[in-house]
């Protein structure tokens, strides 16, 4: 019987006939995907950048997400956030490059704010003197909004008459008072000093729940940044030195930290309303990179924005 009259009757083409007729060609073993073609994939050059960058001198020291913001805002974006971190972990400078805590995520308190000097937040922490037992304690407003620190002031001990100067001093050079003042219930947060001032000023008060420790996250999450910091020294030789050094932090901390909780901006820029401009860079970069390497994104790149 011919081809032609048996691939009739069995309804099959010829086509179909003659090629599963023919031995498969020998396709060898597979090629492993990393020595495939990327297309997307950075260039030697390109990954060599996000390295040095990592290591420069403004970055060097800093988380890995730290130093991506921060060059992202000196005009410099070559790569993701997340192909920042595979290169800093082929480099063997993965995470933050600091020392790290452990711990489970704070619950948010019920107040909520919009705008600044709405909701104010403030504690009072511990930091180490020169001999063991020795502490000085540190006391900290930040805006729950903008998360800047609007006053600060460290002491040998802790008073209310010292809270109450510090809160009246936030107060004066921010310019205005908040509608709320949140607190755990520590002895100096209830006293009736710190009571009459916000009285007088006109300030809500608001307290953490007794006995329950995560109901001030803002103040606690400001207090790890400040104590797991790389340049932290862990203890102090006097008050003078502590005083030095939290006068550093803070301005650094407020003009040029990079925070998560307000889309990667720093706290000044939010607490001046500064982001409008700096959002529109960073899109303009980021749109700059994808039009350059429209293979390396799905979709249309976005900054991260502020929360509603």
């Amino acid at each position: 019987m011919s081809v032609v009259r048996a691939c009739r009757l069995l309804g099959h083409s010829r086509a179909s006939f003659y090629r599963h007729g023919r031995a498969a060609a020998d396709k060898g073993a597979p090629m492993p995907q990393a020595d495939r073609y990327q297309p997307a994939a950075l260039s030697a050059s390109e990954r060599a950048s996000v390295l040095e960058t990592l290591n420069l001198a403004p970055y060097a020291g800093l988380s890995v997400c730290q130093a991506f913001y921060r060059s992202w805002d000196d005009g410099h974006y070559v790569a993701s956030k997340s192909s920042w971190y595979r290169i800093a972990r082929a480099a063997g400078q993965v995470g933050d490059r600091r020392r790290q805590a452990t711990g489970s995520p704070k619950k948010i308190p019920e107040l909520v704010a919009n705008g600044p000097s709405q909701v104010w937040s403030w504690d009072i922490t511990k930091v180490r003197g020169p001999r063991r037992g020795q502490w000085f304690h540190l006391y900290v407003i930040i805006d729950i909004w903008s998360r800047r620190a609007v006053g600060w002031r460290i002491e040998n001990y802790e008073d209310s008459d010292l809270a109450q100067d510090m809160i009246q001093t936030a107060v004066s050079v921010n310019g205005k008072a908040p509608g709320y003042l949140h607190s755990d219930n520590g002895a100096a947060m209830v006293s009736q000093p710190v009571s009459v001032l916000l009285e007088k000023l006109g300030i809500g008060k608001s307290f953490s729940r007794p006995k329950v420790s995560n109901d001030n996250p803002f103040s606690e999450a400001l207090f790890k940044t400040l104590k797991y910091d790389e340049v932290f020294p862990g203890s102090f030789p006097d008050l003078t030195t502590a005083e030095e050094f939290c006068l550093w932090f803070f301005r650094e901390y407020n003009q040029n930290h990079r925070h998560s909780g307000i889309g990667w901006h720093t706290p000044d820029s939010v607490h001046h309303g500064r982001t409008t401009s700096i959002s529109a860079a960073r899109r303009k970069l980021l749109d700059r990179t994808a039009t350059a390497h429209p293979e390396r994104f799905n979709h249309r790149p976005k900054p991260p924005t502020l929360p509603r």
